[in-house]
């Protein structure tokens, strides 16, 4: 056991390997995601301009 508490500061090898691996990790996810947003589809017609401009509110 190290007491030596500038010694527990300094990052150790296992630690950048760690970051390392998140970071990659995180960067695979955001790949993942912005193919999983691109491959939404478009709708396939607009609406007519008159629909979706008024909404009714009685109750």
């Amino acid at each position: 056991m190290n007491i030596n508490p500038s010694a527990s500061l300094l990052p150790n090898a296992s630690d950048a390997v760690g970051m390392t691996m998140l970071k990659k990790s995180i960067d695979i996810k955001a790949q993942s995601v912005a193919a999983l947003v691109n491959s939404i589809p478009q709708p396939a017609a607009k609406l007519p301009a008159n629909l979706g401009q008024n909404i009714n509110t009685t109750a």
